[in-house]
């Protein structure tokens, strides 16, 4: 179809008009919320989508308590695929993530 697509022209915008986008709604935010922070403790990507996913169930304090544990056993993706589910399951057990 004739103008739909990536780039100019397109109904897309393009990655640079995205990142220009993104970098803008993060200056508002920041300059609206000044005091910001992120309670979940992390150090790398992979840990902060892991601590989101489970904070979606619990309090960001108990996700702390077990990432503590979790983040030890578990450094990379391959790590997590690694693991047994019952192993899994038992570490993340106190944030409810798993019906018990």
């Amino acid at each position: 179809m004739p103008g739909l697509g990536c780039g100019s022209g397109g109904i897309y915008p393009s990655p640079t008009a995205l990142e220009r986008r993104a970098r803008r709604i993060n200056r508002e935010l920041a300059r609206l919320y000044p005091d910001a922070h992120i309670e979940l403790n992390f150090v790398s990507p992979l840990e902060l989508l892991v601590a989101a996913i489970l904070s979606a169930q619990t309090t960001d304090r108990k996700v702390n308590e077990v990432t503590r544990v979790l983040f030890t056993r578990y450094r990379t993706a391959t790590d997590y695929a690694a693991a047994g589910q019952a192993e899994l399951e038992k570490v993340i057990a106190p944030t409810r993530v798993f019906p018990g």
